[in-house]
């Protein structure tokens, strides 16, 4: 077949069989994940956007090249004035050229159009988000794994609909790429406390505030760190909304998001963990009440230059999806569930000892876990150890198992680095603001009764548990007498260095 003489120079060539290359392989590689349904997180990335960079540069090198060459033959000519390029159909070569062209445009633009819609679902997919970037994003794509939102893309909730977010995201991850590819990024990886869309733009759109039922009951079992593992139950009312449900979110936990309120908050600048400021506006008759922290009171100057976070979902829900359990949750819940024997001696002692640990990366604490158990149960109890070897091979599988869901030695992340603020144990959580410090003007105090939230129903020991009717309530007894310092302290001021 002829072709004009300009198609014959190096660059031209180079760049169509860089294109030629390119088309085979798209097709090939997209006949077997198609058809054969094979393939993972890096085959959609070739597929989808690699590939079809290197096609768009070996197309775009056939014309350059044939603009060279047609400029530096022009050059050569002693005489004749120079001409732009044309294009002569009645020309064997020139209709030879344009008809390649107009099919490999056409193709081309069909490719395209297929490429980028399949790049567009390619990017926005749990895959791409959790596997493609496996150090850095394997511990929230494993706890995703394990969470209520696991069949919920990632998208729904990091970017949301609309143009405007999702030409954020994109931008953001160009950084991200950058950051991952060059070593950029800290470990663990900052929570982007200020960066976040608003939980009502995303979360709402399943969780909407009306949609809240009544109280809910909980059954906890915890497990004491003694020879016998003991157990201590706990049985709550967790009042999430009103009493009754035809009632709402006029009271209970859930008050907070109430359409008639907005609370408005500023963190202590110095620890995003601390909250300083607190503003409650009665949206109905626009009355505001102001609380300050007694021990850190904010500069009255520095209340209209700070910006203020209007409370929402994430606040208190600060791991809806990926939530890292401490040692003695995911422990307690492995008793619960069966998956430890509750027989074995200070099984959980040993292992809040050995998960307390901090190991440079997973396979040294595979080991130490390991080597630890084995040890400890051969010189402390010799019979267990020989009787039952079989047994402890499969306790060191189960907390293996579990470290490896929660701890991620690679990226420094554990559940301090991630607290969960639903809670109050291990991270302060409602008591951020329920601490008894925050105090009003005219007086008010933003109380630090536990009644508030929930109520005791039942606790103690399992053959010797105390009850209550549903409408009444036990005061609080701790595990382990400790007097009266639970009332005058946090939970985590003991519990910080214990879990």
């Amino acid at each position: 077949m002829k072709l004009p003489q300009s198609v014959y120079n190096w660059t031209s060539v180079i760049g169509g069989a860089i294109a030629l290359v390119s088309f085979f392989m798209f097709v090939f590689l997209f006949a077997i994940s198609f058809f054969f349904d094979e393939g993972s997180s890096y085959l959609g990335l070739f597929i989808y956007i690699i590939i079809p960079i290197f096609l768009f540069i070996g197309l775009i090198l056939i014309p350059i090249g044939m603009v060279v060459k047609i400029r530096r033959d022009k050059k050569k000519e002693k005489a004749g004035v120079l001409k732009m390029p044309y294009i002569d159909l009645n020309n064997t070569r020139h209709r030879n050229a344009f008809i390649i062209f107009i099919i490999s445009t056409t193709i081309f633009l069909f490719l395209t159009a297929i490429g980028s819609y399949e790049a567009f679902h390619y990017s926005e997919s749990v895959e791409f988000c959790g596997t493609l970037c496996h150090k850095v994003m394997e511990p929230e794509y494993v706890a995703y794994q394990n969470s209520a939102h696991e069949r919920v893309a990632c998208v729904e909730c990091h970017v949301g609909s609309g143009a405007d977010w999702y030409m954020r995201s994109k931008l953001s991850g160009l950084y991200q790429i950058y950051s991952v590819a060059f070593g950029k990024y800290p470990t663990p990886i900052p929570t982007p406390l200020e960066n976040l869309r608003p939980a009502r733009e995303t979360c709402e759109r399943c969780h909407w505030p009306e949609k809240f039922y009544a109280r809910q009951l909980r059954v906890e079992k915890y497990f004491l760190a003694d020879e016998n593992n003991t157990e201590w139950d706990i049985i709550l009312e967790v009042k999430t909304s009103s009493a009754y449900s035809a009632h709402g979110i006029q009271e209970g936990i859930h008050w907070h998001i109430h359409p008639d309120v907005k609370i408005d908050y500023i963190r202590d600048t110095s620890d995003s963990k601390k909250i300083v400021w607190v503003q409650y506006t009665d949206l109905k008759t626009n009355e505001t009440t102001v609380y300050q922290s007694e021990e850190e009171p904010l500069d009255p100057s520095l209340i209209t230059t700070i910006t203020k976070k209007t409370m929402d979902c994430i606040d208190c829900h600060s791991r809806p999806s990926h939530a890292y359990k401490s040692p003695s949750h995911f422990i307690n819940n492995a008793f619960t569930a069966g998956k430890l024997p509750k027989d074995l001696p200070e099984l959980k002692s040993i292992a809040m000892e050995l998960l307390n640990t901090s190991y440079p990366t997973k396979d040294t604490a595979m080991l130490f876990i390991e080597k630890g158990i084995k040890e400890f149960y051969k010189s402390g109890y010799p019979d267990i150890f020989n009787k039952k070897k079989r047994l402890i091979e499969e306790v060191i599988s189960t907390i293996q198992t579990e470290f490896n869901k929660n701890i991620f030695p690679e990226m420094k992340v554990t559940w301090k680095a991630y607290p969960d603020h639903s809670s109050h144990i291990e991270s302060n959580g409602c008591f951020r603001c329920h601490d008894g410090l925050h105090t009003s003007k005219n007086g008010k105090t933003i109380s630090k009764d536990c009644n508030l939230c929930h109520t005791i129903l039942g606790q103690g020991y399992p053959d010797s548990l105390q009850r209550v009717m549903i409408n009444e309530s036990l005061e609080f007894k701790h595990p382990v007498d400790i007097g009266e310092a639970w009332q005058e302290n946090l939970c985590t001021e003991c519990h910080k260095d214990l879990y």
